[in-house]
């Protein structure tokens, strides 16, 4: 079954998102549905990059948009004809540069695998959850995207649902009440007109008449006041319920908030739409009541009729009421954003943004009456460009629901004064600057009318990509804080965030690029780093400053800049590896050596660098000398450049060293704790690798100036800092260890260690850290006597040296 068949068996909170994915032109819903299975058959990824690639997909791709058609021509589908000739129209435009449409493609489906893969962890939301059973034991607590509601959750929504239910009852009765009076009325109106036509003299008929007459009236009375009671009463319920509802609306609000940052968060509408429907419904039919009430009145009334009195005060109060619950029901479904942008929230000039609306009183009689019109706060001057107004209406979305989908709007910065830009007169970065975007539209409705108003959350307007980080960045801080979206001077003077809060929010980082979130001991280490060791971080705080602005101690670069990189390191290149747990990710040197001495020759573990500022990937194994003494040792970090030609688990498969006589030896052979390399990695090798020395010289090959080295961490200390990416050079106790300081030795330095220099005569300077053999590399893997020299290199590096 195709990808595309399995996400239209979805439950209708999946459809919806992906209703909303395909809303605007770029990828036809209609191409992917006719086409799914050509679609996701190709490799769209290689093709971005690929121009040979994308231009042979493109003709392709013409040519199965021509083929369908003509099947619709046979057909005599005369509208499917005319909207595939206007989407290879349409398609044209990639003519010349084709990359950019295999980009967006891949894009969508990249999409579309996240749509399912959330629909496909069920219908709950838990932050822990069991690990693979191999892996249980070695990983505790690990966050994952588990999904179930909480007990307390359903019980506050049966609460309400048994609540709005009861509510409904109430008016329906009330509806039989007021008919009643109604008849009483006409019966009343009947027989005093026949006492008025009655022409008899007899006085004690007429007085009996009057009698019956009057009793009619006290009986009318009596349930018009029963009546006006009942409706007071009804409101008080009809109040609270609204107040129910308005928590859970607010409950909602705030998840929609921090699952723009990534938390696995409900935020489903469904309900509330729901919910609103319904109260807004007994509302409306509540008014129909009091104007009947009214109309009754003016066929009869009397002295000291309690319509006269009591009507006015609960028409108030029902208005009150109906208009909190109008004003609340505008809301923003869908949160600004850039169709291939980082996240929601950052928006950047020039480019187009989306912003979805929902009125969630489904009226069916406004159904394309309501008007929403779009602005943005004169913070800095921008105008939005695009269709600025909309109609609520029920075509849009797949429940109904009334909503305003705003697909193709963008932000252009105005000049001010001489060509400069608009400026505020804050000393924030145009990163901490806070905007927000504005819908009104007007409800008119049996006489009750209610300007209605919304806004989104606050954006970061930026002007160019490089600005991405530090804007994602105050999202992140912003929204974690779950601070008051109309403080737009949030960041003039931002509040801390206790560890928690922290630590819950980097954890759904992970969890969004690799569907798996850090446990408790990966967030022990994170926090020793940034507070050294302490027995609770539950009183730990940090700054803005400390986690966007300020380096982290030793390096150029900032703790978001480090974290940033490790995650885009997980998304592009680890994601699999992430998410079933091999990776251990963050632990201390300590930790990392206590865990590992114990275990059997080859046993390895997966971490991620310190040192590297747009994220690195290491892994430690233990060996054992004969006396039986360990050895833990360690490879260079591999960063982006290297997965992007070798993926980690053909690293990981075909990672060897050389031992004495070139013989090969591949020293990783159990995943922490005791899991064989092939059964826990195995799945993720490439079926198309033939001979695993060929992976392997490709691997081992690439020059001593950017190849994996080799480090025993033996002997070192631990650092204060509590990683291990600080590299030693020969320690003075233990003469035999040879670490990666091995890059820092003189050619002296090294024939003195080793007794001779291999390299002296053959590629000399190769070991320099200044040497770039990456533009040479096919050169330098190709000359024998270099890869000769490079072998008997790894024997050097890879045995203990005589003292």
């Amino acid at each position: 079954m195709s990808r595309w068949e399995r996400l239209k068996q979805l439950d209708s909170v999946s459809l919806q998102k992906l209703d909303e994915l395909y809303s605007g032109e770029q990828l036809p819903m209609a191409v992917r549905e006719y086409l799914a299975q050509w679609i996701e058959d190709q490799d769209w990824e290689h093709a971005s990059r690929d121009t040979s690639r994308a231009v042979v997909l493109f003709q392709v791709l013409l040519e199965n948009l021509d083929n369908q058609y003509s099947r619709f021509m046979q057909e005599r589908s005369f509208l499917m004809q005319r909207n595939f000739r206007r989407f290879k129209q349409d398609f044209q435009i990639y003519q010349e540069d084709p990359c950019p449409l295999a980009e967006t493609i891949n894009w969508f489906l990249s999409k579309e695998q996240e749509i399912l893969e959330a629909a496909e962890l069920a219908n709950e939301v838990s932050f822990v959850g069991p690990h693979p059973p191999s892996l249980t034991s070695a990983f505790p607590q690990v966050q994952r995207l588990e999904v179930q509601q909480s007990s307390m959750e359903l019980e506050k929504q049966r609460l309400v649902e048994k609540n709005i239910i009861d509510f409904k009852n109430k008016v329906q009765a009330m509806e039989y009440s007021l008919r009643g009076i109604e008849e009483q009325q006409d019966e009343f109106d009947f027989k005093y007109q026949t006492h008025k036509m009655d022409g008899t003299a007899d006085a004690a008929e007429k007085n009996e008449q009057v009698r019956v007459l009057q009793q009619m009236i006290n009986r009318i009375n009596e349930s018009r006041m029963s009546f006006l009671s009942q409706m007071s009463s009804l409101l008080e319920s009809f109040d609270s319920l609204l107040c129910m509802v308005l928590e859970e609306l607010e409950e909602w609000k705030s998840r929609q908030q921090i699952s723009c940052i990534g938390a696995p968060d409900d935020t489903n509408l469904e309900p509330l739409e729901k919910w609103f429907t319904q109260l807004g419904e007994g509302g409306f039919q509540l008014r129909k009541f009091l104007e009947k009430l009214e109309e009754l009145q003016g066929k009869l009334s009397y002295e000291q009729d309690p319509i006269k009195v009591q009507k006015p005060i609960l028409q108030e109060q029902l208005d009150l009421i109906l208009t909190s619950l109008l004003k609340s029901a505008f809301i923003v479904e869908t949160q600004p954003s850039m169709p291939q942008g980082r996240g929601p929230l950052v928006l950047r000039t020039n480019v187009q943004f989306s912003v979805k609306t929902r009125f969630l009183f489904k009226v069916p009689e406004l159904n394309h009456a309501m008007k929403v019109t779009v602005s943005i706060d004169k913070y800095r001057r921008f105008n939005v460009l695009g269709t600025l107004s909309k109609v609520l209406n029920m075509s849009e979305s797949m429940n109904g629901g009334m909503v305003a989908d705003f697909r193709h709007l963008t932000l252009k910065e105005q000049k001010v004064g001489g060509g400069g830009k608009g400026t505020s007169d804050m000393s924030l970065s145009v990163t901490e600057e806070l905007h927000v975007i504005h819908l009104e539209t007007q409800f008119d409705l049996h006489g009750l009318s209610v300007s209605l108003e919304t806004s989104t959350l606050p954006v970061v307007v930026i002007s160019n990509s490089s600005q991405q980080q530090s804007a994602w960045a105050s999202v992140l801080w912003f929204n974690m804080l779950r601070a008051d979206s109309k403080n737009l001077l949030f960041f003039a003077s931002s509040p801390t965030a206790s560890w928690s809060q922290f630590g819950e929010m980097l954890s759904w980082q992970f969890l969004s690029c690799g569907k798996r979130g850090l446990n408790s001991d990966q967030l022990d280490t994170l926090a020793q780093k940034l507070f050294g060791k302490q027995k609770s971080y539950d009183n730990c705080k940090i700054s803005w400053t400390k986690f966007s602005k300020e380096n982290i101690r030793d390096t150029n670069f900032t703790l978001w800049v480090w974290m940033d990189g490790i995650l885009n390191l997980v998304k592009l290149y680890l994601a699999d590896l992430w998410h079933d747990g091999s990776i251990m990710g963050f632990i201390t040197k300590a930790k990392e050596k206590s865990l590992l001495k114990e275990k059997q020759y080859g046993t390895f573990l997966l971490r991620f660098s310190e040192s590297i500022k747009d994220g690195g990937i290491t892994f430690s194994w233990v060996e054992y000398s004969n006396d039986g003494k360990h050895n833990v040792r360690t490879v260079q970090p591999f960063i982006s450049a290297d997965l992007k030609q070798i993926p980690f688990p053909e690293i990981l498969r075909n990672f060897q060293i050389m031992e004495a006589e070139n013989a090969p030896v591949y020293p990783l052979q159990f995943l922490y704790p005791n899991i064989p390399k092939d059964q826990a990695i195995g799945k993720y090798y490439n079926e198309k690798t033939g001979d695993p020395s060929e992976a392997n010289e490709d691997v081992m090959s690439r020059g001593p100036g950017n190849s994996p080295m080799l480090s025993s961490c033996t002997s070192s200390p631990v650092l204060s800092n509590g990683f291990i990416d600080t590299f030693q050079h020969f320690s003075s106790d233990d003469p035999n260890v040879l670490t990666e300081g091995l890059l820092d030795i003189t050619p002296d330095e090294f024939v003195a260690v080793g007794g001779q220099d291999p390299f002296q005569d053959t590629i000399p300077g190769a070991i320099s850290p200044e040497a770039d053999l990456g533009n040479n590399l096919p050169e330098f893997l190709h000359d024998t006597d270099i890869f000769i020299s490079f072998q008997e290199f790894n024997f050097l590096v890879s045995q203990p040296l005589s003292p």
